[in-house]
């Protein structure tokens, strides 16, 4: 986001981006662990920004552009009910705020038809789209939402896509117990995605990896 300070307003949509993105995919995670008899009735689905935010996430939405929420553990999601409802909690989060970033593009293209073209997510993490500024900031929130999502997919710790990872498996094996020792326990793979956030300076692998996933719905929408 700090690419983006530029263009104020761009980088207002970046800011609110990253924590509705938060607590969509808190409230998602809690709401289908309940639906799906994983958690107690009781326990409440609504957003709690101190528990949900994870520090090295934040930082690295701050510095790259893209963050992530606080981990859940697999520990936490029971398997005793299937592999296929606890995979559904770990996809609710990234699933819930790429939905709602098809929404603000669905808004932002009949607000401003044709402003897509040959635009890529990382032109707008870094600030680099000058429009209007509703579309500025509508642009900002909707690609926010949709690099949210895409990382949130990648089978790493912290991320969501590792628990989505773990679930596909009937029995993980000592290869993936000693991933999620190496990723998680000891937080190699938080290293890994702010490395990939801080380099290199003019061009992070972070961006290179959203654009790589994003630039398709970008064209869908454009």
């Amino acid at each position: 986001m700090l690419f983006a300070l530029g263009q104020p307003v761009i980088f207002a949509g970046l800011v609110l981006s990253f924590l509705l993105a938060v607590m969509l995919r808190a409230t998602a995670i809690r709401l289908t662990a309940r639906r799906l008899h994983l958690t107690g009735r009781r326990e409440p689905v609504t957003p709690r920004l101190r528990e949900d935010l994870d520090p090295f996430g934040a930082v690295a939405a701050a510095v790259g552009g893209p963050g992530w929420g606080k981990i859940i553990d697999v520990d936490e999601v029971p398997r005793a009910a299937g592999r296929g409802r606890a995979a559904a909690v770990f996809a609710a989060g990234p699933v819930a705020t790429l939905v709602a970033a098809q929404l603000v593009f669905l808004g932002f293209t009949l607000a401003y038809p044709d402003s897509l073209d040959l635009l890529g997510p990382s032109d707008v993490l870094r600030g680099q789209f000058y429009a209007p500024y509703p579309a500025q900031f509508l642009l900002g929130l909707a690609v926010g939402l949709l690099a949210f999502g895409l990382l949130s997919l990648i089978p790493m710790p912290p991320l969501d896509g590792f628990g989505l990872l773990w679930c596909a498996q009937r029995v993980p094996g000592p290869g993936m117990q000693g991933y999620r020792l190496w990723f998680q326990e000891k937080n190699i793979g938080v290293i890994v995605l702010l490395a990939c956030c801080f380099f290199p300076l003019s061009y992070p692998l972070i961006l290179l990896l959203i654009d790589l996933l994003g630039t398709v719905f970008l064209r869908l929408w454009g």
